[in-house]
């Protein structure tokens, strides 16, 4: 047998290496059982039995003896306190070195739980012990139960827990959020100093050369000018998609200055106001130019409307975008996710609210509040 095989003969199995480390964690959890019982169960208890019979048969002269039992009464559940914070440490770590389970103090002390878990461990650590060593087949059971027990009078509880993970969440979608807009303004940043530079450059030199051989004809000069016209339109299409982005203004000169550009490309009279003494995170500045622009592209395409309406303002720490139309009205959030309903989800991003008012005839009404801090 060579030396490698003599060591895996001597491996131990993983069932085997799980079952031993349970009955070890249940093994250390009895006496540190009996020590909680004692630190959080009798101590406080005998300390006001002590207390109350010195007061009630000791004798009346006796006022030094009296005063000990009353202090003791009152100091005892304050160590018994300090003992459950102490012992909860260590029932923790035992739990997650043993088993690997790591069971999160909750955001508030809850002292009583605490306690309770510390009164139990005695008993419940006796009935683990006793199982784990008649019964070894058991083992994993008893890990389970004892965990399940720990995580609900140790761990946070229930509702903390489900707060914990909405927090968890929030942040989490915060991040994808935030992370969509840092990539969003990096394509456009990519695109504007790239591929629109470069479209830049081929209209001018297109435009020279049209200009160049004015006068002339054949083939070859309808061939330019097709050209230099194709370049000027999609140099204009690339303007307006980058612009879709994520404006440069926005970032630059703020909310007010982006939604007047909004309002002066418009097909429609469009009258804007906008008051906004501090600005609001970036995200959510975003969120507000896209709201008015996809409302406006939505007016001139869909409502038959002669002049629209935009008011932006902020108060008590939220961004309110109201956008008016005199158009026919019968607008919904219904369709495949793009146009009103896609601006309610992105409302619904940052925690906002979308709200439309449309009846037939109309006007139609929209009115997006977003959180400035989000």
């Amino acid at each position: 047998m060579t030396a490698a095989e003599a060591m895996n003969s001597w491996t131990v199995p993983a069932g085997a290496a799980r079952t031993w480390r349970v009955a070890v964690h249940t093994l250390v959890g009895l006496p540190l059982g009996v020590l909680g019982f004692a630190l959080t169960g009798v101590l406080p208890i005998g300390a006001v039995y002590c207390a109350g019979w010195s007061l009630l048969y000791a004798n009346p002269g006796d006022w030094p003896t009296t005063v000990g039992f009353v202090l003791l009464a009152v100091v005892a559940p304050w160590l018994a306190l300090v003992a459950a914070r102490s012992l909860t440490m260590v029932q923790r770590r035992r739990f997650r070195v043993l088993l690997g389970a790591d069971i999160p103090p909750p955001a508030r002390p809850a002292r009583g739980r605490q306690i309770a878990y510390h009164l139990l461990a005695l008993f419940t650590g006796v009935a683990f012990a006793v199982l784990v060593v008649v019964a070894p087949w058991t083992a994993a059971r008893v890990a389970r139960a004892d965990t399940a027990l720990a995580r609900a009078l140790l761990g946070p509880g229930r509702r903390a827990e489900l707060s914990m993970r909405v927090e968890s969440l929030a942040r989490s979608r915060a991040d994808v959020v935030a992370a969509t807009d840092a990539e969003r303004r990096r394509i456009e940043r990519d695109l504007h100093d790239g591929a629109q530079q470069r479209l830049v450059s081929l209209a001018m030199n297109l435009g020279m050369a049209r200009a160049n051989l004015a006068g002339t004809s054949g083939p070859a000069m309808r061939a330019i000018e097709d050209a230099h016209e194709e370049a000027v339109q999609a140099l204009a299409e690339m303007r307006e998609f980058v612009r879709g982005l994520h404006p440069a203004v926005l970032d630059d000169r703020g909310l007010d200055a982006a939604l007047s550009g909004v309002a002066a490309r418009a097909p429609l009279p469009v009258r804007l106001r906008v008051d906004v003494p501090a600005r609001c995170s970036p995200v959510v500045e975003a969120i507000a130019y896209f709201v008015v622009s996809e409302a406006l592209t939505n007016v001139s395409k869909h409502a038959g409307a002669t002049h629209a309406e935009v008011i932006v303002e902020r108060a008590a720490g939220r961004l309110r975008v109201v956008v008016t139309d005199d158009g026919r009205g019968g607008a919904t959030t219904g369709g495949d996710g793009t146009g009103l309903l896609g601006l309610a989800r992105r409302a619904a991003a940052v925690d906002g609210t979308f709200a439309l008012h449309s009846p037939a005839g109309g006007p139609t009404t929209i009115t997006v509040e977003l959180p400035c801090g989000s």
